[in-house]
């Protein structure tokens, strides 16, 4: 099977080299993975996965202009097939004009994980072992689960002489959660995405959970609140930092998208965000990224000043910037309050949105509240519907975080987020 793998690799290589494209880049990806189907806790199917592909972007060069064009070519192509597809991005890369870029050229990670074989046996165990152990009631329960173990090898290639390779771990738990109370059931969703399995962690959030569909069957309208405290300590929280992350994407600042510059004051002064190349427990823990740039270890942001953009070669270029790299992992710290300590006072913590977003361009927030709890006068309310919205920009100069951090997959950041003033729309005035 090697021979074969590495005969189709070869052949698409050749066909590249021949096909009069100015410059290429290859992708070759394998996932071998488990996945087990339960119901309730009892197994219902397990089937593995084994499935390789490539991806492949052609370019062409027209004057100070670059044209590009990808495809997904199956790795069962034949030569005859490959060679169509390939002189069809040449085709369409012809009518391509972005301002003129150079690819990726070899250079050394400055760490790199030892390749080594992923034990699927052992990981898949360790979830199922998980699941098992959550603390179910007979009014709370695991509906149903499914979880996916994968091995990924993926290799790039491209034609100025890169070819590196990065095996990594990547595993997601989708589960949904019941909840029932006087004939009333209600269902939670959760997709957790990481590397390998976190026991600890996975019990930890599947617990909550249950805790949350439980108090959703009990809760009363939200309240008109005009303006209040909220506070943000589940996954939407990811958003918060995302936004500024994004900030500093060389596409967003090129495009106009974000007018952030180096040396401006862009977050609370007690932030620090770095783009880190190995973070415990991340999907994406390699040493290279999608063009075959060494992932290093960068400062983003340096208490609350924007110190480094980050992003792909071609944008970074259009910056003036020598190197750069597509980040993989991104760490928040700086917080100097407890989590109990962001917890005092009246304030409405929302831990369930029907959906929850920060827009890019103008920062706006914008959720449908699913579940909150409002506390006010000393009184611990579960409420349901309305919105919150508020201006992120405007908000985030009154931002508090925790010193204690809870990491989503590729994210480590503050546990606990308290935003000022924002605007808690009731479910009377809907």
């Amino acid at each position: 099977m090697a021979d074969m793998n590495n005969a189709a690799l070869d052949t698409l290589l050749n066909v590249l080299k021949t096909s009069g494209a100015d410059a290429w880049e290859v992708t070759d990806e394998e996932e071998k993975g488990w996945e087990f189907y339960f119901i309730r806790h009892s197994l219902d199917q397990h089937r593995v996965k084994d499935v390789r592909s490539f991806s492949v972007s052609v370019y062409k060069k027209f004057d100070d202009c670059l044209g590009r064009a990808e495809a997904s070519i199956p790795s069962d192509a034949s030569e005859e097939e490959m060679r169509r597809i390939v002189n069809g991005l040449c085709s369409d890369a012809s009518y391509v004009r972005n301002p003129f870029y150079t690819l990726n050229t070899p250079s050394a990670a400055e760490t790199e994980t030892k390749a080594e074989k992923i034990d699927l046996e052992s990981i898949s165990g360790d979830f199922i072992k998980a699941l098992a152990s959550v603390p179910e009631t007979e009014t709370e329960d695991l509906n149903s689960y499914e979880i996916f173990v994968s091995e990924i090898r993926r290799r790039f290639l491209n034609s100025n002489g890169i070819d590196v390779t990065s095996v990594y771990p990547s595993s997601m738990v989708e589960a949904v959660v019941n909840a029932r109370k006087d004939g009333h059931e209600i269902e939670l969703y959760r997709m957790l995405k990481s590397g390998t399995c976190d026991r600890a962690q996975l019990t930890a959030d599947l617990t909550e959970a249950l805790t949350y569909g439980r108090d959703r069957l009990v809760t009363v309208p939200t309240p008109a609140l005009e303006k209040m405290d909220v506070v943000f300590a589940t996954d939407p929280s990811v958003e918060l930092y995302r936004f500024f992350a994004s900030k500093l994407f060389t596409s967003v600042v090129y495009r106009g998208m974000s007018d952030w510059k180096i040396g401006d004051m862009v977050a609370p002064k007690n932030m620090t965000m770095r783009a880190v190349r190995s973070l415990s427990n991340s999907s994406r823990n390699f040493a290279y990224d999608e063009e075959g740039a060494p992932i290093r270890d960068l400062t983003l942001i340096d208490h609350g000043k924007a110190v480094s953009y980050m992003g792909s070669r071609q944008f970074a270029q259009y910056l003036g910037m020598d190197s750069s790299f597509i980040a993989s992992n991104i760490v928040v710290d700086g917080g100097t309050e407890s989590a109990a300590d962001l917890r005092t006072g009246d304030f409405l913590e929302v831990v369930e949105f029907s959906d929850f977003q920060v827009d890019l361009i103008t920062g706006d927030i914008a959720g449908e509240i699913r579940l909150a709890y409002l506390h006010q006068g000393g009184k611990v309310t579960p409420v349901c519907g309305g919105s919150v919205s508020g201006s992120f920009p405007e908000l985030s100069k009154t931002m508090r975080f925790s010193k204690e951090s809870r990491q989503y997959n590729t994210m480590l950041i503050p546990s606990v987020t308290r935003l000022q003033g924002v605007t808690v729309t009731g479910i009377e005035n809907d």
